[in-house]
């Protein structure tokens, strides 16, 4: 054997090694960063439900109760999604996709009892420069935070991640809606435009409920 063959073999074995060391932590560093987006998932979902909430009160805006309503299921789904990645107390992927899937379902019955009642008793809801507010920052940071939740979702095949991602996503939809009515409520005095926002959503919200627990992407 020639002295640059010699050389060549713990060469070559070192950049096995190097690359075998890469691919292990690359699976703890991705942890890590799925830890941070949930923690700062749940970090926003307490601003942005307890101001929305406090916003539909004073307002009597079924959109923005609506709005609160999915900022408290997608509190609730990323405390699902972050328990997988914790020693604490584990939750299986299959059940936390189950889980987020159902919460899904369970925003949309919300939204359709508050914004039907709304309709009917004919509740005529006040301008929320709060809500408008509120609604306005959450279109911004919710399809960033979707996007990035979606993408490591993909790269370690965890169905409840791409769940919790469609959670986002429809936050981010719900407050486009939201938003679209509250400033036609201000701006115009539309009344109806309000619930009529939320009703719009349902339909999206139980095909995104569906391929949440099917743990498929979000469109």
């Amino acid at each position: 054997m020639s002295t640059s063959d010699a050389s060549a073999i713990p060469h070559g074995h070192e950049s096995a090694h190097t690359h075998g060391a890469s691919c292990s932590h690359a699976p703890a560093r991705t942890d890590r960063t799925v830890r941070r987006l949930q923690v700062l998932t749940i970090c926003w979902m307490l601003v942005e439900c307890s101001v929305a909430l406090t916003a539909a009160w004073r307002a009597h805006s079924p959109a923005l109760l609506a709005f609160g309503s999915d900022s408290s299921v997608e509190l609730l789904s990323a405390i699902v999604v972050l328990l997988q990645f914790t020693s604490v107390f584990k939750v299986s992927t299959e059940r936390a996709a189950l889980i987020a899937g159902i919460l899904l379902y369970l925003l949309a019955g919300i939204v359709a009892v508050i914004s039907v009642s709304a309709l009917v008793l004919r509740i005529e809801p006040d301008t929320s420069k709060l809500g408008i507010g509120i609604t306005l920052i959450a279109l911004t940071i919710m399809p960033i935070l979707s996007r990035a939740k979606r993408k490591h979702a993909n790269e370690i095949g965890n169905r409840a991640l791409a769940a919790d991602a469609v959670q986002s996503a429809t936050c981010a939809y719900l407050a486009g809606l939201t938003l679209l009515g509250l400033i036609l409520n201000a701006t115009l005095h539309i009344r109806w435009v309000d619930p009529l926002a939320a009703l719009i959503a349902i339909p999206i919200i139980v095909i995104e409920a569906r391929r949440a627990m099917r743990g498929e992407a979000c469109c």
